[in-house]
């Protein structure tokens, strides 16, 4: 049963860095390809970045492509999220989801089906 959770939230200024964790304590995580998404206040959940199984194939969101990097250590049943050059419209819950068959490196929510209880990004100006 997969049971996602996410860790490395906080609050940091413009400009800076943080790595988000989101571990499977069911260890089910290989099997599935992986995304993140942020949700901020009166806004829908939006894509920032996917990654396959294996890891070889990466997707990111236009606004975050060059400044995010998705990777995975299957052996740690772990998905991180590097977060460089960090601006306060990167201010979100940022959630992790598990992919649907077929849908790996979908831009949209209801394409995964498995989410963690998030964890909250705030970057001040």
């Amino acid at each position: 049963q997969v049971q996602l959770a996410e860790s490395g939230g906080g609050l940091v200024q413009t400009g800076g860095s943080l790595r988000l964790s989101c571990t499977d304590s069911g260890r089910t995580i290989r099997s599935y390809g992986m995304g993140w998404f942020r949700q901020a206040p009166g806004k829908e959940r939006e894509f920032v970045a996917a990654v396959s199984r294996s890891g070889g194939n990466t997707y990111y969101a236009d606004s975050v492509k060059g400044r995010f990097t998705i990777s995975r250590d299957n052996a740690k049943n772990t998905v991180y999220l590097q977060m460089n050059s960090l601006k306060p419209e990167d201010t979100a819950v940022y959630y992790c989801g598990t992919a649907r068959t077929g849908y790996v490196g979908s831009l949209r929510a209801r394409d995964y089906d498995y989410w963690g209880q998030g964890t909250q990004v705030t970057v001040s100006s």
